[in-house]
């Protein structure tokens, strides 16, 4: 009698929806502690420490159910699915965030963005501040922000499940 695999799908889904209440909970936290405009380097470890965690127990958890294999093919399957979902739903709670939580949060980041242009570079011209704040506003556009959160979403996940998947690779034997 053959064991029965477990289901990338479902794996996917919880480990996904873990992923993203995690994150939003890392996002109320900077918040309330008004780091969410500046983003400190701590903040940015520590969600990647999240992600990372969060994937490769994904696919220790997959592997213990698929008898000990993990292809590398699954473990990026498996991290992209939980990628994908934990960036759609990001995404969505960002809309919440900006729109409803706190909605001058696009003003807050132009305006820190304009400090941090004029501190790094001081002999640059009105027109030149000007020029490079119309462009990091067409960037704080809802899709454009949304496309960026959901590609960075798929490309960490990428990253860490191929890593992972590498060290962790049992392939099954082959059946003829």
């Amino acid at each position: 009698m053959e064991t029965q695999s477990p289901s990338i799908k479902k794996i996917a889904l919880n480990f996904g929806l873990l992923l993203a209440l995690l994150s939003i909970v890392l996002q109320v936290i900077a918040f309330v502690v008004d780091a969410h405009i500046e983003r400190p380097w701590w903040l940015t470890v520590l969600q990647l420490g999240i992600s990372i965690s969060i994937i490769v127990y994904a696919l220790k958890i997959f592997k213990q159910g698929n008898s000990g294999y993990l292809t590398l093919g699954q473990a990026i399957k498996i991290g992209l699915a939980i990628s994908v979902i934990a960036g759609i739903v990001a995404v969505l709670f960002n809309f919440i965030f900006i729109n409803y939580i706190d909605p001058e949060f696009v003003a807050k980041t132009m305006d820190y963005s304009r400090e941090q242009m004029i501190e790094q570079n001081p002999n640059m011209t009105q027109e030149q501040i000007d020029s490079a704040m119309s462009i990091s506003e067409k960037f704080m556009s809802p899709l454009i922000m949304s496309a960026f959160a959901i590609i960075g979403s798929l490309f960490f996940g990428f990253i860490i499940s191929l890593i992972a998947g590498v060290i962790m690779k049992r392939n099954p034997p082959q059946q003829f």
